[in-house]
């Protein structure tokens, strides 16, 4: 498995990923409908484009065999990085694939000169929650989120890294 930065030739297997991913994370919870409408929006073409491109950017991939098994997205503005998005395919859930993401996706966006990251995770998203308290996330707040016309609450979490 490695990970690389995306690029646009990319963008059909990372809207995989994320369908995939969103179905069997937030089916139960948001229901298909509100899934699909999500994810067609903050996954189209256009929108996965202009992150790409966008400076102060870390879009990175995970490959096994040829294929797109996860992805990583993250954006720093000052000496804070957010993650915007971490996925994996559900086939490769626990395979140590996202933890890779992270830790390449930490380790490109310290070349920012970023000192803290955060991350925000739906409360309802059990394995999300779980899965920044292992890599040492705290919760440091709650926010909101509407998505197809409900709200839904967020945890914030936040890890201070070493100054560089």
């Amino acid at each position: 498995m490695g990970v690389r930065p995306a690029i646009p030739d990319d963008i059909p297997a990372i809207q995989r990923v994320a369908r995939q991913s969103w179905e069997a994370t937030y089916r139960d919870i948001l229901g298909t409908e509100t899934v699909e409408e999500t994810v067609s929006e903050w996954y189209s073409d256009e929108t996965l484009s202009d992150a790409l491109d966008k400076p102060g950017t870390a879009f990175l991939v995970a490959e096994e065999d040829g294929e797109i098994v996860g992805f990583c997205h993250g954006v720093v503005e000052a000496e804070q990085g957010d993650i915007v998005r971490l996925y994996v395919d559900p086939d490769h859930w626990r395979d140590g694939i996202g933890s890779a993401l992270y830790e390449r996706l930490r380790s490109d966006l310290e070349d920012f000169n970023m000192h803290r990251l955060e991350a925000i995770v739906l409360a309802d998203n059990e394995m999300g929650n779980e899965f920044y308290r292992h890599l040492g996330f705290e919760q440091t707040g709650e926010g909101e989120v509407t998505m197809g016309g409900e709200s839904y609450r967020e945890n914030v979490y936040r890890k201070e890294l070493s100054a560089a």
